[in-house]
């Protein structure tokens, strides 16, 4: 039985396979591959997109799907997570899905289950669906040839568990990774270039991701405002010109704090390609860890 606590969990090989598997799922029509199969969605933080995605794909493949809002009923009675784990494993679920606070957690759940475990975000660590489906938009993007292509990640890259599962995909297919952030975001002792400014090396870049500014997991006030931050960090027409770069952002978006309203209707955003190709994509996975 196979597991995606992290992006590590899954080859080369088998990252391709998905993309292949996901082609086919674009066409957003429903079919019975899951059918009869029953996958329980496991949120103890808020979500829209991710969760969204998943009980769409599941439905697309036929299976039922059940959402627990667990953070509202069985831990203010004190229930402990593997209990949680323990007692939904026993009513004989086909898979679990699980966003969590805690860094790390999806992963120790595994001697708890007698099914796949799916990572849908745990702290501040991963979140590796997210990482496959923008891979998956940069690679449909140039064709493949996505040998050499540099990807600037721009914002709060240390809160990000994006920007944590993407820096462990994309070099293993040849992409360049490097981070831009205010000091106070940036990671620490971290093997990847650093910059202050996109504008330092706007001209190299054939990528540039976004992220949310995720203010609620600072304990410090590091800008008076968004709009602060902002004046340095939202991508403009101004920041991007004419030049021929693809502009990702894993959502939700800050408008006109990460990506003006005017970028957003860009044709070099792919913002909500990204958000159909989520869908593709976990369909993809959901198959490949059930069927």
């Amino acid at each position: 039985m196979q597991h995606l606590t992290s992006i590590s969990d899954f080859s080369n090989e088998e990252v391709l396979e998905l993309f292949n598997d996901a082609r086919m799922f674009l066409d957003m029509q429903s079919n019975e591959v899951l059918k009869g199969k029953i996958i329980v969605n496991l949120f103890f933080e808020d979500s829209t997109r991710t969760r969204s995605a998943f009980e769409m794909a599941a439905k697309r493949l036929g299976a039922q799907v059940i959402s627990l809002d667990v953070g509202k009923s069985s831990r203010n009675k004190g229930e402990t997570i593997f209990d949680t784990i323990a007692n939904i494993n026993a009513m004989g679920p086909d898979a679990i899905t699980i966003r969590h606070s805690e860094c790390g957690l999806p992963a120790t759940l595994i001697e708890y289950v007698n099914c796949p475990v799916i990572n849908a975000g745990d702290g501040e660590n991963e979140h590796p669906t997210q990482a496959l489906l923008d891979f998956f938009t940069m690679y449909e993007h140039f064709n493949a040839n996505i040998e050499g292509k540099k990807v600037a990640i721009i914002g709060d890259v240390k809160s990000s568990r994006v920007a944590g599962s993407n820096k462990k995909l994309l070099p293993r297919f040849g992409m360049d990774v490097c981070f831009v952030a205010p000091d106070c975001f940036k990671y620490e002792n971290d093997e990847f270039k650093q910059y202050d400014n996109l504008n330092e090396i706007i001209d190299e870049v054939d990528v540039v991701m976004s992220l949310r500014t995720q203010l609620e997991r600072h304990n410090e006030i590091y800008f008076t405002s968004l709009n602060d931050y902002a004046k340095d960090y939202c991508i403009t027409k101004d920041v991007f010109g004419n030049r021929d770069i693809l502009l990702l952002h894993p959502g939700p978006v800050n408008r006109n704090i990460d990506i003006s309203d005017e970028m957003l209707q860009d044709s070099r955003s792919k913002v909500l390609e990204q958000v159909r190709n989520g869908v593709a994509i976990r369909m993809a996975i959901l198959k490949k860890l059930i069927k």
